[in-house]
């Protein structure tokens, strides 16, 4: 039973240190996306990621986008920082299924 606990603690915060922080990707975003975008649309930046014509069409493909404008601009974040701006983008634009 006690070996039991210790595997359930352990998972727990496997888990919890894997999840996305969507606060922290909403921080990268608007210091490091917003005003590119900005520049781009000319005005509202969002159009990127609301526009019809718009080229992500998956998780995946967020994800791949969200390093190729991290390579292209070389703010050289981490790969968890990658996963948190691509969950809050997808929470807040695409709404993607995650599994």
């Amino acid at each position: 039973m006690r070996n039991f606990a210790l595997a359930a603690v352990l998972l727990s915060a496997t888990t919890t240190a894997g999840a996305a922080d969507i606060a922290h990707g909403k921080k990268l975003h608007d210091a490091h996306c917003t005003s590119c975008h900005i520049g781009m649309t000319g005005g509202d930046g969002s159009l990127i990621y609301t526009r019809k014509d718009r080229r992500v069409t998956s998780l995946g493909a967020l994800k791949a986008q969200v390093r190729r404008c991290d390579a292209s601009l070389e703010f050289k974040m981490f790969d968890e920082d990658i996963d948190d701006v691509t969950a809050y983008l997808n929470k807040t634009y695409y709404k993607f299924p995650t599994k």
